[in-house]
């Protein structure tokens, strides 16, 4: 098989869908939804702060800005489409019946709105899980540095992520998804949309009163402990939810010991890190040992 064509081919349909995208406003359109939901959660942050003191252009606010759009859409159509293709198809070639199975067709039988509710659970638990693995092995910590170096909080932050990120969660999350299989494409959609909400709403410099629904959904309450600068000694982490708080909850790694909202975010060593894109981007490969 000329994996090489295949790949090729996958990106160049993902710079015409970048290209169309923008051309072409429409309800199923990703760059337009990432727009709005930003927009949004922004407005919100103007017209009710949580911290009323801070800047409506928070530090590093273009940065995050920039890291959304090359995150979700330029770093895809630069190279990431290649390996993608090529690795879904060759592991397709290798395990043939892959997502062909019992369950398979149980997924597939279920209800409309059951199905996308079992969509988002399953990929938000192992979101919660890749997450974890990012703050407890070493080598994934120093990519993961790049979305705690964030010392103002704002719905921008979602999405400033160091590009292995993009590797690492979409590698990790195939396998037990295509295990699954019977989702289709529109599924996948709409829960990116919905998980990018929720993220830029635990993000942002602003508040929604929870209730009892705390349990259940991840808040910026809830996160911000997550980007705390000092966490509980013996942990590796907090509050791993990203769209989801109960995980935390069901596997005792919730934390809200107080109100946050003027705590002191990022981690030690915050100070001599890159503050630039490009050298963020190259940050893990060079940085000096010890």
């Amino acid at each position: 098989m000329d994996y090489w064509s295949i790949g090729i081919n996958e990106v160049k349909g993902s710079w015409n869908y970048l290209f169309n995208s923008i051309l072409n406003p429409s309800w199923d359109n990703y760059f337009y939804w990432l727009i709005g939901l930003s927009l949004f959660a922004y407005l919100l942050e103007l017209i009710r702060p949580w911290r009323p003191n801070q800047s409506a252009i928070r530090k590093d606010f273009w940065l995050d800005a920039f890291y959304m759009f090359f995150n979700y859409f330029l770093f895809y159509v630069i190279g990431f489409a290649f390996f993608a293709k090529v690795s879904e198809v060759a592991i397709q070639n290798a395990i043939p019946s892959l997502g062909d199975n019992s369950i398979t067709q149980w997924v597939g039988d279920l209800p409309w709105l059951s199905k996308l509710l079992l969509y988002f659970i399953l990929v938000d638990f192992i979101h919660w899980n890749v997450h974890r693995l990012l703050h407890r092995v070493p080598i994934l910590w120093e990519f993961h540095k790049v979305h705690h170096s964030v010392e103002e909080m704002g719905f921008a932050a979602h999405l400033r992520f160091h590009w292995m990120e993009n590797v690492i969660y979409k590698s990790l999350q195939y396998f037990p998804l295509a295990l699954i299989g019977g989702f289709d494409l529109e599924y996948v959609f709409l829960v990116h949309i919905i998980q990018t909400g929720i993220g830029h709403l635990n993000h942002a410099n602003f508040v929604i009163p929870m209730g009892p629904l705390k349990y259940i959904f991840n808040s910026s309450e809830m996160h911000i402990w997550h980007h705390a600068h000092e966490i509980p000694e013996g942990k590796s982490g907090v509050n791993f939810g990203l769209s989801l708080s109960v995980w935390d909850y069901i596997f005792k790694t919730a934390h809200i010991p107080s109100d946050g909202k003027n705590i002191k975010l990022g981690f030690p060593g915050l100070a001599s890190f890159p503050k630039r894109f490009t050298t963020q981007f190259v940050y893990p490969f060079w940085k000096k040992k010890g």
